[in-house]
């Protein structure tokens, strides 16, 4: 027993104090090498990435966390494969058929699977360019809804019907943001030919700044709605258009009070908000009589 460990370890002691000694020290370099890139990857996106103010804590964490996973497993991926390409000669075992086989399985799956590697670099540059975020309101290419999961592959949405649509990252062509860093009161309202326009535009300026101030309304609230322009004469009424600002995903709310309130307003004031109307000419009898 002993002479024939004796001679398993004379037979192996040649290769342990080389090639052993060599894979060791691949092992140990890759595994520090991991953990140093994995701690300078997470300092390096979590100084980099800059957050919105209205982002919550947890949202800004979550688009750090997903960047750090993608990049580091990225990096993780060729430095494991790099140490295994030097280990295996240590074996004797030839890389140069391994790599060739490779190529060509690597080939067939890029034909296979480019449509969900497109797809996976395009969510990479949305969640790092920031470009929408989880609650956000977005439309993609006509479709619109409240963001519900970003993943690497995919977006998904939830409209106002509360239908769920999933969106391939790959698809997105254009992408419009409507809650992102401020939102918007954008109104217009018809009032009368008759109206005195000074007397409606103090009346809409009153309106904006009493919401802005009331005590429900003043924390949506960032710029009170004003008078900006007389926007077009149309058939029955003079157009009249209506701006202010609010934090994000508060426009739709502000604006319904606003209108609610204008009305209130512009009924105590006596202002007309007209309805389309039709001039008839009736012929008389002396029209008549001529034909």
């Amino acid at each position: 027993m002993i002479e024939t460990l004796s001679a398993y370890y004379y037979k192996f002691y040649p290769w342990l104090s080389t090639s052993g000694i060599k894979i060791l020290a691949i092992i140990i370099i890759a595994l520090v090498l991991n953990k140093i890139i994995y701690g300078f990857v997470d300092k390096s996106v979590r100084l980099a990435v800059q957050g919105r103010n209205n982002d919550s804590s947890n949202s800004e964490i979550q688009r750090e966390d997903t960047l750090i996973q993608v990049f580091t497993m990225s990096i993780r991926i060729a430095l494991f494969t790099t140490a295994v390409m030097m280990i295996l000669p240590e074996f004797n075992i030839n890389i140069g058929a391994m790599l060739a086989a490779a190529g060509v399985l690597g080939l067939a799956l890029g034909f296979g699977g480019q449509y969900l590697i497109r797809d996976i670099i395009t969510g990479l540059f949305i969640i790092l360019e920031n470009q929408y975020r989880i609650d956000d309101v977005i439309d993609i290419d006509g479709t619109s809804g409240v963001v519900e999961e970003i993943s690497l592959r995919k977006t998904t949405l939830r409209d106002l019907n509360g239908t769920i649509h999933h969106i391939p990252h790959g698809d997105v062509k254009k992408v419009s943001n409507l809650t992102k860093d401020f939102s918007r009161v954008n109104l217009d309202i018809g009032i009368s030919y008759n109206a005195d326009l000074e007397h409606v535009i103090s009346v809409v300026n009153k309106v904006g700044n009493d919401l802005s101030a009331h005590p429900d309304w003043t924390s949506f609230i960032t710029k009170a709605p004003q008078f900006l322009r007389v926007n077009d004469f149309a058939d029955s009424s003079i157009i009249i258009k209506i701006t202010g600002e609010t934090i994000p995903l508060k426009q739709w709310a502000v604006t319904g009070e606003l209108r609610k309130c204008i009305k209130i307003a512009f009924d105590k004031e006596g202002i007309q908000i007209p309805f389309p109307q039709m001039v008839v000419h009736q012929a008389t009898e002396t029209t008549k009589n001529n034909k």
